[in-house]
């Protein structure tokens, strides 16, 4: 078990800093870069999903030629093309454990570890890490999900919801140099109270670690909804490609997680060279067309076009 700084390496080895531009040296102190190290742009690769709009049922039997993708509203050219029903998944299981959700935390860790079980196969990595006032890795990267619900089964309450930290810090220190595809779940109410990192600046780190955020939400399982929390969520998983669920039971909590799992085995992948090679920073937005038919498509918004990044 180890407690995460925002301002510290993660878990005692050098790593990269890509918003603050910062390294660490032999002593382990955190040093500040004079140019920020960012990350390559040559590809862009973009997962999607692609549901019925009458039925909500995946569409899964789509080719390349069905698709068509757009950068700044410029047109590309796709030049890969897959399912992706085979490749493996890395995780990062996020469980909010401050005081709030206290009443709610036996739910979220039997439905947590039924996941876990149903959908990691032998190829696929998953962690699992705790935030109320800090950020705590209980169970780093592993393919044995019993490792993973033993840790779970640890879980206890109390605290204040650093959320906003937890999205930072596993993105940046955690799936940045991961490959796979890279997926933040959350589980929590959303609401924010003891962050140091801001909304932003957590869902800049998610998208430049490429990952993509689901979230199942816990509010409605007490008497009040947080509205509040529930619209963060909903920015976090929307820009990100994810999605947020807003189950009122512990049943329809495992119908969450069926979904999410549905979905990460429901994907395609497109990649494309961007006809705008420039790497100025900015954000870039991605749309993504299927051609006939009657569809919702769920894709990250885009990307920020920043120079390659040194892992170590």
């Amino acid at each position: 078990m180890k407690k995460l700084a925002p301002s510290l390496p993660l878990f005692g080895w050098a790593v990269w800093i890509l918003a603050a531009g910062a390294s660490s040296n032999s002593a382990g102190q955190v040093v500040q870069n004079p140019d920020p190290i960012r990350v390559e742009v040559d590809a862009v690769n973009v997962l999607v999903s692609v549901t019925d709009k009458g039925s909500g049922n995946f569409v899964t039997g789509l080719s390349r030629d069905d698709f068509e993708i757009l950068e700044d509203g410029v047109p590309q050219v796709i030049t890969h093309f897959s399912k992706e029903t085979n490749r493996p998944l890395t995780i990062a299981m996020c469980v909010d454990t401050s005081a709030s959700v206290r009443l709610k935390l036996d739910f979220e860790k039997e439905a947590a570890m039924d996941f876990l079980h149903t959908v990691m196969r032998p190829t696929d990595r998953a962690l699992l890490l705790e935030f109320d006032t800090g950020v705590t890795l209980l169970n780093d990267f592993t393919s044995n999900p019993n490792d993973l619900a033993r840790a779970i089964e640890s879980l206890r309450a109390g605290g204040g919801t650093s959320l906003y930290d937890a999205i930072y810090l596993v993105s940046e220190q955690k799936l940045l140099f991961e490959d796979g595809r890279k997926t933040i779940i959350i589980l929590s109410d959303g609401s924010d109270l003891t962050s140091s990192h801001t909304r932003e600046e957590a869902l800049r780190m998610a998208h430049l670690a490429d990952s993509a955020i689901y979230a199942i939400s816990t509010t409605r399982f007490g008497a009040g909804i947080d509205h509040a929390g529930e619209s963060a969520l909903k920015q976090l998983t929307g820009s990100t490609g994810g999605r947020v669920f807003f189950p009122f039971s512990t049943k329809q909590l495992a119908e969450a997680f069926s979904q999410i799992e549905q979905e990460l085995r429901a994907q395609y992948s497109i990649t494309y060279v961007p006809a705008n090679r420039e790497r100025d920073g900015t954000f870039r937005k991605i749309e993504v067309k299927v051609r006939g038919g009657s569809h919702e498509v769920r894709h990250r918004q885009g990307y920020y076009a920043v120079e390659p990044l040194s892992s170590m």
